[in-house]
């Protein structure tokens, strides 16, 4: 038979015997597998971004020490602005977060680094270094603060838990703790 369809008998013998559906239900049918096939897809990607996107601000809780992000004030800032006033040489921010201290600090003419364990605050951070144009001078990396080297830092900024900050008197002939 030309055209690649089935012979009229064998439709008219499944229609009798009941075998068949109609044309217009197998359409149907499949694009109602394709629409689960899609919402599958959809829901599946998005609780893989929400995963992708919480876990790094979630899994500081879990730790010993609970160390949760809580984004410096304008305040705070101030502050740490106006005691670095009078003092000179490069700055790092412990668990800079989203880069506040670190930015307002290179935008005072600093050489400013910050470390963070959460990858999307230090792009985050890196973005708006590069929105306030200060990229050159504020530096942003991704690391564990006890594996850091702090002694080529002449001013250090830590937010904290007070059980976290160690400091080690023998290599600091100054040391001065305020609180912001």
């Amino acid at each position: 038979m030309e055209g690649g369809g089935t012979p009229p008998e064998t439709l008219k013998e499944e229609r009798q015997s009941g075998c068949v559906p109609p044309a217009s239900l197998e359409g149907n049918s499949l694009k109602k597998s394709s629409w689960g096939f899609l919402f599958t897809g959809l829901v599946g990607g998005t609780l893989v971004a929400v995963y992708a996107v919480a876990t790094p601000f979630i899994t500081p809780a879990l730790r010993r020490i609970c160390l949760p992000f809580v984004p410096a004030t304008a305040k705070q800032i101030e502050n740490v602005v106006k005691m670095l006033r009078c003092r000179r040489g490069p700055l790092v921010d412990i668990g800079s977060g989203d880069g506040r201290i670190v930015i307002a600090a290179a935008k005072e003419g600093f050489t400013a680094v910050g470390y963070e364990l959460n990858p999307w605050l230090v792009w985050y951070s890196r973005y708006c270094a590069r929105r306030e144009g200060v990229q050159a001078s504020a530096k942003f990396y991704i690391s564990d603060l006890w594996k850091v080297t702090f002694s080529q830092y002449s001013n250090v900024v830590i937010f904290g838990v007070p059980q976290m900050v160690y400091l080690d008197l023998a290599h600091d002939s100054h040391l001065e703790i305020k609180d912001l």
